[in-house]
């Protein structure tokens, strides 16, 4: 979904959990280093897409090395919870900006 403002994470792959992709995602997409004892569940999203069905974890990472950097080209920001709803985002990331904002 070029041009939008996602969470970092992506597709899980054969055999991996989703807290082994997210760590391999972080790593990938934002050139930092992370422990599934770092990851902490906090929600998840289901949306149905045109062509799929996505079912998203959300977790919070609480500890991580080195500075998170735009990897892959990509647009990086970090922004207080309260300003998550002034990006552009993808129809299933959009409920996860309400449960971040009273988490946080």
């Amino acid at each position: 979904m070029a041009g939008l403002w996602e969470f970092p994470g992506g597709k899980v792959d054969s055999g991996e959990t989703p807290e082994a992709a997210l760590i391999r995602e972080l790593a990938e997409e934002l050139g930092i280093d992370t422990d599934a004892r770092c990851l902490a569940p906090f929600t998840f999203a289901s949306h149905a897409y045109e062509d799929f069905h996505l079912l998203m974890p959300l977790y919070i990472c609480r500890v991580w090395r080195g500075i998170a950097r735009p990897c892959e080209g990509q647009k990086l920001a970090w922004v207080f919870p309260g300003e998550l709803a002034n990006y552009e985002m993808p129809p299933a990331d959009v409920p996860l900006v309400a449960m971040l904002r009273d988490l946080l």
